[in-house]
Parts: C-alpha cells; sequence; structure tokens
C-alpha cells in the first residue's frame, strides 16, 4: 500500500516534474530530523542520554593539541546483532530513531541500557526502483514510498543488539515523515503521513520506564498545529515542546507553535517570534540544546529551493520568543537530512539537494559549532560552499564519505556517540547503522568550564560507553561513577499518565545548566531559638512526662539478633555505604536520583520560571551528605484510584476559589472568605475522613512528598504550578499527594493552606494524604500565628472559634505514613523511644499533644543530630526534655523495620531538601525563605514507581515592586506577623551557626 500518492523521492523534485510536484502532491518523505534529548551546554562537559565524562580519543596522526574546532567525525558500519530476522529495522526511509537513557542501576535486576528508539517509516518503493546512473543519482522520478509502518524496534547500545518490541496500548497509526521526541524515558511522536493521508495531530506518547513499554494519548484542548507532515519538533528550554513548519497537504509552513508542559490542561499556543526567522519550508531539521536554544537548520522551500541557513530561536526571561541567524557557512543546502546536537556541536548528516542528487563530498557529513560560530566539514572550517558531484577526489581521498550520501534517513546521539540509521539513496531504500564518535565536544568549552564538567563528570555522570564504539582509559574511568542516570526523569509532564516513573514527569535526563547559582543564602540572618517555644514545649513534655508509668523514658529496644560492637552499640544489618567511595550506593530498592529539579528565581514572563536540573552533588549546603540508592524493579502498575468527589458543596468553593497554581493572589482585603459555619461543614467532613484511616497510612508509589508549608500559601501554589497540581486538569488521577505537616503558623496564610489542604482531602480522599505536624496542636499555634491570624481575618468571635474547631481536627490526623512498605514518612523523627512502626500505628486518635506520650513528642519533635559524626542521642536547642538522633539510629531503625529511608520535615534546610545517616534518612521542608529570614529555597520530593526519589525545588521570589503585599495597607495589617516572628523567632535553620541577634539586618526590614 503506498503511503501517499505524492510520496516521491528527490527527483520528483526535478523541474521536468515540477508541474506535477505542486500543492498537496508535494513529497511527504521524512526529514530525518531527529529529536532527543537535550545535550549539555557549551559551556559543560556532558553528553546525551547515557552520557559520561568524555572519552579520550584515539590515537591522532595530527600533533596534540588541536587548535581550533574539530572537523566533522567519519562514520562507520556497526554489525548489530539480530538474533532473528523480524528483530531488525529492515531497509526503510522517512522513520525516526531517538535516543533514551538507561533506566535503573547498572548491574542491579531492572536495570535497561541506554537505547535508539527506532519508530515508523516506509519500507518499500512504488514505481521505477532500479538504480542507474551515477552513484550521485538519488533516485528515479516516479518512485514513490510505500509500506507504511507503526512498528517499533529498539537497538540496545551496550549489547549491540536489535529487538522489536509490542508496546501495551493503542499505537498510532502507520506513518512516515513524523517527528518524534525524546523526553526522559519517553518518545513523544507526532503527525506524518500513512495510507489514508496525513495523520491526525496527536501527541502520542512511548514510554520506556518499565520493563514492557506503554503508548498514551496526550489530550490537547483546543487548537494545534494541526495535521502536517515534514515538520520538526523539540523540547525546548526542559519545557516547551516546539513544532515548526512542514506542509499541511497545501503548502509549506512557517509557524511556530509551544505547548507549555508546565501549565495543564494542555494547550498549544502560536508564537509570533520577534527577529528574522526562516521562510515556509518543510524538511529541516531541529534540534535543542540543554541551554534552552533550538537550531532549525536547512529545509526546502514554497520553491522546492533547498537551504543552506540556520536559525536559532530562543526565550526571553520576560516570555518573548526570538529567532536569530546562526552565523558561519553551511558546506551546502540541504533537505531531509537528519541533525543532532552532541554538547554544543549539532551534527548534520546527508541530505538532498533536488533535481536527483543529494550531498555529497565532504560535506555529506558538517558540524555547526555553536561555541565556535563556525560550520566545520570532514575536512576543515569552512568557509565557502563546498557543494559538488561525488568523486573520489573531492572527498579528499576518503570514500568513506559513501556511507553518508543518503536522504530521508533518522539520526541520534548517546553521549559522544551519533547514530544513523536506514534512508534512501539511489532509489534503494538502506538498513545499515553508521556510528561516529565526536572527540571533540568537550574541547569547545572555555578552559574554565573544563573545569566544571570535570567536576561534574566526577560527581553525577555515568561510565562512558566502552567498547566497539567507545574509547576510555584509566584516567576517564577513575574520573566516572558507576552510578548511571536512574528511570526516574526530572521536569514537567507533559503528557497523561504523568509523575513518578511510568506516569513521571518528564523532560530531558542530561541536561545540567551551569549557569548562575541563587544568590547567597543569609543564614546568618536568623536568630536563636525563642524562649517562648522552648517553654511550650517544656510544659507539653512535662505534660507527657507525667504519664509515663516510672517517670522515665524507655530505652530503645534492641535487635536480638544483631550483633553489638565491644561498646555496646548496635551493629545495623544494613551497611552504612563509604561516603568517601565513588561507587558507595544505599540498599537495593530506594534511591534518591543524582539530579534535582530547579526552577530558577525569575519574575518576569507569563509562562513562569525555566525548570533546571542540577546535580545533587553541586548544592552547596545539601551536597555535604552522602551516596545515592540503587533502584528495584518496578511492580505491576497500579490501577487508577477512583476520584471520591463530595456532594459537600464548601470543598468545591474552596477548591474553585484557591486552587489557581498560576494565578492566584494574595487577598488585598485580609477578611477570610469563608464564614465559621462553613469552616465547620468543611472540618465535619474531613474529620469523618481522617478518623477511618489508620496512626500509620499504607501507601503506594508513585507519589509526591510536601515538608512544612508554614502558611506560605504563595509557595504551595509555585509548586503546584511548576511540578503539578492535584487536580481533575492536573495529575491527581496519576500520583497521590502526601502532606507532612505544620500546615499553620508563622506565613501570612495559614487559613488558606489548611482549608485548601482539607477541601482536596475531601475531594480526593484517597489520593491527598495529610500526617500531623508539631504546630497541628493548640498550645503551639496559639503561640505562633495561627490562632491570631483567625481573629485577625475572621473576627475575635468567629475566629476563636474557627480556631478551635481546626484544632479538634488536628487531634484526628495520622501520625505517619509507610509507603511500599520500604520508605516511612512523618514530622519530626524516631527520637529516644521509637523502635517500632508498631509503636506509632498502637498510639489512639484523636489525641491531643498533653495527653500523648514520649512516642508522640518523638515522633513529632526530635531532629537528627548535626551530621553523620554525631552519633547517639543528644540534647536538642528545641527545649528541655527534647533529643536529636545521630545516625545509629536511622540505621537500627531502618534495619529493625525493614526499612530504607526515612522522610521527614520538621526543620528549615537551605536547598529544601537534605540527606542524613549516609541517605538513609531526608529533610524537607517546602517554604522558602522561612520567616522572610532564611532565604532556604522549598522542595517536594517525588517517589516513582521504581521508587527512585527525585528532589524538585523552587527557590524564593525577589520581592514584587508593587503588589498587594507591599501596599501601605498591607503593610499595616501584616504588621502583627513581622511582630510575632521577631519576637518568637524560627528554630534556626539546620546546620547552620547563627549569629548573635543581629536585627538590623533580618530581611523583613
Amino acid at each position: 500500500m503506498e503511503v501517499d500518492s505524492s510520496m516521491a523521492t528527490d527527483a520528483d523534485h526535478d523541474p521536468a516534474v515540477q508541474n506535477h510536484n505542486d500543492g498537496p502532491s508535494q513529497p511527504a518523505g521524512m526529514r530525518g530530523e531527529q529529536q532527543q534529548q537535550l545535550v549539555e551546554q557549551p559551556q559543560a562537559g556532558g553528553g546525551s542520554p547515557g552520557a559520561a565524562a568524555p572519552a579520550q580519543p584515539p590515537q591522532q596522526v595530527q600533533q596534540s593539541p588541536v587548535v581550533g574546532p574539530r572537523p566533522a567525525p567519519t562514520y562507520s558500519v556497526v554489525n548489530a546483532i539480530l538474533e532473528k530476522k523480524e528483530d531488525g529495522p529492515g531497509p526503510r526511509c522517512g522513520h525516526t530513531l531517538t535516543a533514551v537513557a538507561a533506566v535503573g542501576e547498572e548491574g542491579t535486576p531492572g536495570y535497561i541500557g541506554p537505547r535508539l528508539i527506532l519508530f515508523g517509516g516506509a519500507t518499500a518503493l512504488e514505481g521505477n526502483s532500479a538504480a542507474s546512473g551515477a552513484p550521485s543519482s538519488a533516485g528515479n522520478a516516479g518512485i514513490r514510498l510505500a509500506g507504511a509502518t507503526a512498528d517499533v524496534h529498539c537497538y540496545d547500545v551496550l549489547t549491540n543488539k536489535w529487538s522489536r518490541i509490542t508496546p501495551f496500548g493503542e499505537p498510532p497509526t502507520p506513518r512516515a515523515a513524523h517527528v518524534a521526541c525524546a523526553v526522559g524515558t519517553m518518545v513523544v511522536i507526532q503527525g506524518g503521513i500513512g495510507p489514508a493521508g496525513l495523520s491526525a495531530e496527536d501527541l502520542h506518547v512511548l514510554d520506556l520506564t518499565q520493563q514492557r513499554p506503554r503508548w498514551h494519548r496526550v489530550v490537547v484542548q483546543g487548537p494545534g498545529p494541526g495535521p502536517r507532515y515534514g515538520h520538526v519538533m523539540a523540547l525546548v528550554g526542559q519545557r516547551y515542546l516546539m513544532a515548526i513548519g512542514g506542509n499541511d497537504g497545501k503548502r509549506p509552513l512557517a509557524d511556530v507553535w509551544a505547548l507549555d508542559t508546565a501549565a495543564k490542561p494542555y494547550e498549544w499556543r502560536k508564537l509570533e517570534p520577534e527577529g528574522e526567522g526562516p521562510p515556509p519550508c518543510m524538511y529541516a531539521t531541529a534540534s535543542a540544546r540543554s541551554d534552552g536554544l533550538l537550531l532549525l537548520c536547512g529545509g526546502r522551500d514554497a520553491s522546492s529551493v533547498p537551504l543552506a541557513s540556520a536559525y536559532g530561536l530562543a526565550k526571553h526571561r520576560d516570555g518573548r520568543w526570538e529567532w536569530a541567524i546562526a552565523p558561519g557557512v553551511s558546506p551546502s543546502p540541504r533537505y531531509q537530512h537528519a541533525a543532532v546536537f552532541v554538547n554544543a556541536r549539532l551534527h548534520v548528516s546527508g541530505g538532498a539537494l533536488g533535481g536527483g542528487r543529494m550531498v555529497e563530498d565532504s560535506s555529506s557529513v558538517a558540524v555547526l559549532d555553536t561555541a565556535a560560530g563556525v560550520w566545520c566539514d570532514t575536512k576543515s572550517v569552512v568557509t565557502t560552499p563546498r557543494t559538488g558531484r561525488y568523486s573520489a577526489d573531492a572527498a579528499g581521498g576518503d570514500a568513506a564519505v559513501e556511507l553518508t550520501r543518503r536522504c530521508r534517513h533518522a539520526a541520534a546521539a548517546i553521549g559522544d556517540l551519533i547514530f544513523i540509521y536506514g534512508g534512501l539513496r539511489g532509489g534503494v531504500l538502506l538498513d545499515d547503522l553508521l556510528v561516529a564518535e565526536d572527540l571533540a565536544a568537550a574541547e569547545t568549552t572555555t578552559a574554565a568550564s573544563h573545569a566544571a564538567a570535570a567536576a561534574a563528570a566526577s560527581n553525577a555522570q555515568s561510565p562512558r560507553l566502552t567498547g566497539r564504539y567507545g574509547y576510555v582509559d584509566e584516567r576517564t574511568r577513575q574520573m566516572t561513577e558507576a552510578v548511571p542516570d536512574g528511570a526516574v526523569v526530572l521536569g514537567n509532564p507533559v503528557a497523561p499518565p504523568v509523575n513518578g516513573d511510568m506516569y513521571t514527569d518528564i523532560s530531558t535526563e542530561n541536561a545540567m545548566l551551569q549557569g548562575s547559582r541563587r544568590m547567597a543564602k543569609s543564614v546568618e540572618d536568623l536568630v536563636k531559638a525563642s524562649a517562648a517555644e522552648a517553654e511550650a514545649i517544656s510544659a507539653t513534655l512535662a505534660a507527657a512526662k507525667a504519664r509515663q508509668v516510672n517517670g522515665e523514658v524507655e530505652s530503645p529496644d534492641r535487635d536480638r539478633s544483631a550483633e553489638a560492637t565491644p561498646s555496646g552499640k548496635q551493629l545495623s544489618s544494613i551497611k552504612i555505604p563509604d561516603s568517601t567511595g565513588p561507587n558507595s550506593i544505599a540498599p537495593a530498592g530506594v534511591r534518591l536520583h543524582h539530579r534535582a529539579v530547579v526552577v530558577a528565581a525569575e519574575t518576569g514572563g507569563a509562562l513562569g520560571g525555566m525548570v533546571r536540573q542540577l546535580s545533587i552533588d553541586q548544592f552547596e549546603n545539601e551536597g555535604r551528605r552522602v551516596s545515592y540508592g540503587t533502584p528495584e524493579s518496578a511492580s505491576a502498575a497500579r490501577k487508577l484510584l477512583d476520584r471520591q468527589m463530595s456532594i459537600n458543596s464548601v470543598p468545591k468553593k474552596v477548591i474553585a476559589h484557591l486552587l489557581k497554581p498560576r494565578g492566584w493572589k494574595p487577598p488585598v482585603r485580609r477578611q477570610f472568605f469563608l464564614d465559621c459555619n462553613e469552616i465547620a461543614d468543611l472540618c465535619d467532613s474531613a474529620e469523618r475522613i481522617f478518623s477511618s484511616e489508620p496512626s500509620v497510612l499504607q501507601l503506594k508509589a508513585p507519589i509526591k512528598i510536601f515538608g512544612d508549608l508554614h502558611g506560605q500559601f504563595g509557595d504551595l501554589m509555585r509548586l503546584f504550578d511548576e511540578y503539578g497540581a492535584p487536580s481533575t486538569a492536573g495529575d491527581i488521577a496519576y500520583i497521590d499527594y502526601l502532606f507532612l505537616g505544620d500546615y499553620v503558623d508563622r506565613g501570612q496564610h495559614s487559613l488558606e493552606t489548611i482549608t485548601l489542604l482539607l477541601a482536596l482531602k475531601v475531594e480526593y480522599p484517597s489520593n491527598v494524604h495529610l500526617i500531623r505536624g508539631n504546630h497541628e496542636a493548640a498550645d503551639i499555634n496559639a503561640l505562633f500565628g495561627f490562632r491570631i491570624e483567625c481573629i485577625e481575618r475572621m473576627g475575635e468571635r468567629d475566629g476563636i472559634w474557627a480556631w478551635h474547631r481546626i484544632n479538634r481536627l488536628f487531634n484526628w490526623l495520622p501520625l505517619a505514613a509507610l509507603i511500599e512498605k520500604k520508605i516511612i514518612c512523618m514530622h519530626g523523627g524516631i527520637g529516644r523511644s521509637i523502635n517500632h512502626v508498631e509503636q506509632i500505628e498502637s498510639i489512639q486518635r484523636p489525641i491531643t499533644m498533653e495527653a500523648g506520650s514520649i512516642v508522640l513528642m518523638d515522633l513529632l519533635w526530635s531532629d537528627p543530630t548535626e551530621n553523620d559524626s554525631v552519633e547517639g542521642l543528644r540534647p536538642n536547642a528545641r527545649g528541655p526534655g527534647l533529643v536529636t538522633f545521630g545516625p545509629d539510629r536511622v540505621m537500627e531503625f531502618c534495619n529493625i523495620n525493614d526499612l530504607q529511608l526515612i522522610v521527614r520535615a520538621h526543620e528549615c534546610v537551605m536547598d529544601g531538601f537534605e540527606r542524613f545517616a549516609q541517605g538513609h534518612l531526608i529533610t524537607l521542608f517546602s517554604a522558602t525563605n522561612y520567616c522572610g529570614t532564611a532565604n532556604n529555597a522549598g522542595a517536594i520530593l517525588v517517589l516513582g514507581r521504581d521508587l527512585v526519589v527525585v528532589p524538585k525545588l523552587i527557590h524564593p521570589l525577589p520581592p514584587a515592586i508593587s503588589s498587594p503585599e507591599t501596599s501601605p495597607e498591607r503593610h499595616i495589617e501584616d504588621t502583627w506577623m513581622q511582630e510575632l516572628n521577631a519576637n518568637r523567632p524560627p528554630t534556626p535553620t539546620r546546620g547552620r551557626p547563627q549569629v548573635a541577634n543581629d536585627r538590623g539586618s533580618l530581611a523583613w526590614i
């Protein structure tokens, strides 16, 4: 079956047959363009999925070092393994080839190495298929592509083996001349042309996170690019899915469409970039650099003239998009070629010139070095176009360039390796796999950037691919860690299901923007813990002690089967990895991903902050902590939880009024929008749910975990905006939400925070989970702001009543959560008294703080010691009687309860998250710039199905120039909170020395 009556080869564009190809009958062959994951920006070393430290180049005849940009690499044929014939893609063109990062930890069960995913294409020709003429002939007029497919083939780079895979779900229709874009472990497919004509404009996602891949279809609202073929698509800035140009069956196009993967419901938006952009064209290529620059290269215009120019498209911080012409002289115009970034170098291969001619000689392979601003071919820097007919002399005597003389092929990159598959040459479909290594990728960086690249390679990157393609010596091997990129991908969702492994946020895996670090942290501005808080804690602790049978704290139980040290300290069966070793890992199952997602602090632009990723070890404060864990094979896909929508109108009113991740603004009038009767209805509904839940929740992954919010409702909205919101238009159907307490006090909007979370609990009781923090107690939140806020915003009578009713509800909150029986989440810690999870499960609710036992006090109030070197139990600066617990207690608790990780909140940490006890404990804090003094980041943890933990951060926003928060009226109304935080200063930020009461430097002044 023919793909389309107009899918002819290049020979169809000979002037003799131009009239035949006007309008809808223009060819729809594949433009060989390859959208892979973003690669490192030119200032940083690294590479594409599965990349590692730059390989040592093989022996060169020329002298070293090489001055100036290196020429384009040469390609060789890969002799891939086929266990059976159908495993190989076979001859085809108009397909896509997409690089997908490794999943899991190498050497562990469930590990899947880096792969190339080939989809679709045409597998046959109709018409005159006989090759004739000189080798330069691209084909003959009348040849049309046929045999369109929707099959998926996978090339495992490490095993050098092809296989055919059959994903679950409904596949896209057979097609060619479509586009594909790799985002993490997912591949997005769009457009193309098939047996019935133009393919629908739907976005299809192939999720490769699990052992058995699955197809999903993305729901996108409103108008979009529409059906088209020969266009380009790329993920820009790790956030914006861009579709540009192509042919809609009538004419070539030049429009630019963007889909913001962080804004849901998903919606295409047509952009009008500034500057001089490309003309209407098709069969161009586009690839995105990790710093957010999209490069569009070549193509064929409306007059069927091949183009040589390249254009860059970038987004400004104020939201504007702008085109710019790329520098340098291209060696040849071309279309139906392939292009892919490796670091700062765009590798271009093959292509057609029209009239039956193809790009040949040394120009068949070219590199646009975006750092140097020059084009290179296989010989040198290009200063004038070098297009000519094929000859061995023109190729410099190197017949290897014949390998890349092709069109309608596809390319992708794994690390510094560039792969090419298939295509069309001389009327013959090709089935060969080519590979080249860009040994010069890292040489385009500055000397200063080399140091950063080396640091990144030694801390965060996986080993170089070795063997038949890669070159590696002992120096290179010592620089790399045996911790390859994991299964969970960082960033924002682009398609449902979203968030968490199979339903994960999807974005490029290896983009690491160096950029400028966030502003210096003014941690020294924090003052000592307040005496009032210590007195409140002491009074509560005294009441708890009075209820102990013997008046003493029970010593921690010891595991009788455990071995004891000569000093009497128990040795946990969970070994503490050596933090100094390059390959230290935590126990199998739970792993902290080696990169965290960061939202830059910026004020301009309607599309919000740009998402970036940083190596965990790059964090100035958190990076002191220790190792990563290892993944475990993901469990079977969990059934989507039924969403039990409440018939109560109050939760719906609250959600409609408050759940505005992008549009919420602090109210100018402080009067709260609910009255005490509505708050009573909301609390009644939530209390019925909490009373039916156990004290220790049993939860499943995927799940998002939030730390302290402390009434900073704006930060909660920013986290929802950047990383998905719990709504029907968001990701609530695909991922659970867990909040670790301290919803009230300190911040300006405790009422908004607690009422929205309660409303979400009522609306989604099986998906939203709340546990108790130490500030969910009347004797504490009477002192630290919540009671005052209720009175100030609801009036004295109604405010006090609402405050009492909400605190009665707090007594019903669950106390901890157990995720997949491997991770326990609590607010404070294990203190001195908690040795078994059953101790928490046995606490009966409702329970007030003063009526609780030492177990409750430890659970809500205790903290880890200062660092891993401080073991045992120590006094806690929060107040008399409270303790801090060392890493030995953490390891012992995990060993006794067969757990691998403790996630707790309760302490402000500068990077929003911080590891302890060799990575077996993570402290999480979600409120930024705590009390207006700490300048800390806020974070959440996203736990995927494979139990890989991904930190996702937001940074403090700078104060707005003019807003309700800074108006004179606003300043007067907020004075009470400023005075409260000054009189009752917050607990010091974890791990930071404090300056004596230097109030003159506090941020609120």
